[in-house]
């Protein structure tokens, strides 16, 4: 795996087709996919690559164990939590060229001692009645910002 390019964790994702979704993605950004486990569902390769269509052998996928082999995998790498509980707009941060975005889970963000744990966490400005976008969608918004501001697309 290149360190020198950003890169998408989800953080025991619940649902199998935002995994899939999320493959699209990182194939189409040609970034990697980190899972940090456990999931919220059986993984299923046959179940993950129909969400995934004919992306899934494209894609560059890590799956860890638990959050601690996750950071010991990272090293110096910074993470970059996309949260509801900050005011630092993903429009207004500096992102770097080897950062790792942390999508939570879908029920429930990550845990507060993880949360509280990482310095670097963005939030997406969000009008109206809206608490929050899918993970999925939410993740190809940060990343699209990142990878611009890097110059990585």
């Amino acid at each position: 795996m290149n360190n020198k390019k950003i890169a998408l964790a989800a953080f025991q994702p619940d649902i199998p087709q935002n995994v899939g979704a999320l493959m699209r993605l990182c194939v189409g950004m040609d970034i990697a996919l980190h899972i940090i486990e456990p999931c919220g569902f059986v993984w299923d390769e046959r179940k993950i690559k129909q969400s995934a269509m004919d992306y899934r052998s494209h894609v560059d996928v890590t799956r860890h164990n638990n959050w601690d082999d996750f950071l010991r995998a990272m090293g110096d790498r910074r993470v970059v939590l996309l949260t509801t509980k900050t005011d630092q707009s993903v429009y207004d941060f500096e992102f770097q060229d080897d950062d790792v975005l942390l999508l939570g889970r879908e029920s429930a963000g990550v845990p507060d001692d993880i949360h509280n744990s990482i310095n670097h966490k963005v939030i997406i400005p969000m009008r109206g009645q809206v608490r929050s976008f899918n993970v999925a969608m939410s993740g190809a918004i940060v990343i699209s910002e990142a990878l611009r501001q890097v110059k990585q697309i």
